[in-house]
């Protein structure tokens, strides 16, 4: 694959109008068109040749290509069909030895249950803004087989993605996150690098894979506890779990027997301590995620 294999500017802008394709915000659309980007995303991520990887939202192929470049096996997964046809196309005209790696899953992310084999151990994605956190827990969620995680998203999200309990940004993704994997910061973004330009920008979070709370309450219950703390932050946890609990008497039961003090926030709890409060929670099988 030679240097100028990858997608510029111009040429994501060449495709993007022979296709009839306008980055679309219904489904989180940025086009990455530097390529000194993409293989930096490349090389954070850690992957090479031989490391089977899932890419979310795809888009032309500027990160296909790059992660195709090293020699991984990518599992591409693209909403938009236009885009989902046209992708093994860009691959075979810019890196024809790497077409056999590439396998396109024209579908929404959100409701893939199965991924071909070899099970992909990676996920490193652009992923759309608007559905970032979703992704990334459903697939930690449904494909254990993931160890490790780089994805861009907003700087926002990737604040709360990595933060620890008794922060600002702490909230329901961070707990959640915290459910699979250790989480980092790996990088920013610069908005320049996208077309169209963003309005915010952007940053590269890692995730590694790591056993989950030891706990005998199911992590839907647990998810179900972190939902309730989060759902309004200025109450505290007695009153945030009274409804999962049946009553404030009984919130606060479970609580003191979790060894947590009924007056905290959710905010200052990490996700062991959300699943003790889960396990003696009497009332446990109201799920809202």
């Amino acid at each position: 694959m030679t240097h100028d294999a990858l997608l510029g500017p111009a040429q994501i802008r060449d495709l993007a109008g022979r296709l009839g394709v306008r980055p679309t915000k219904t489904w989180g659309q940025n086009f990455v068109v530097d390529p000194g980007t993409v293989r930096r995303i490349v090389r954070v991520a850690g992957v090479g040749a031989g490391d089977a990887v899932v890419e979310v939202g795809p888009g032309l192929g500027s990160l296909t290509l790059g992660l195709l470049e090293v020699g991984a096996s990518v599992v591409a997964v693209e909403i938009d069909p236009v885009l989902a046809r046209q992708l093994p196309s860009t691959v075979a005209e810019r890196h024809p030895e790497a077409a056999e790696r590439l396998t396109v899953l024209a579908a929404d992310a959100l409701t893939i249950t199965e991924l071909p084999e070899p099970a992909p151990r990676a996920l490193v994605a652009n992923l759309p803004y608007n559905v970032a956190v979703p992704v990334l827990l459903t697939f930690l969620e449904r494909f254990p087989s993931l160890d490790r995680v780089l994805v861009m998203v907003q700087a926002e999200v990737a604040d709360r993605l990595v933060a620890p309990p008794g922060s600002r940004t702490y909230g329901i993704p961070s707990a959640k996150a915290a459910w699979y994997t250790s989480a980092r910061r790996a990088g920013s973004i610069g908005r320049s690098v996208f077309w169209p330009v963003p309005r915010v920008d952007s940053a590269l979070v890692a995730l590694e894979r790591r056993d989950h709370p030891t706990t005998t309450a199911p992590r839907e219950h647990v998810f179900a506890v972190v939902d309730a703390a989060f759902a309004q932050r200025r109450k505290t946890l007695r009153a945030a779990l009274a409804g999962l609990a049946g009553s404030p008497a009984a919130a606060e039961q479970a609580l003191r027997a979790a060894g947590v003090d009924p007056g905290d926030r959710g905010e200052r709890l990490g996700i062991e301590a959300f699943a003790r409060v889960a396990e003696h929670l009497p009332t446990r099988a109201r799920v809202d995620r």
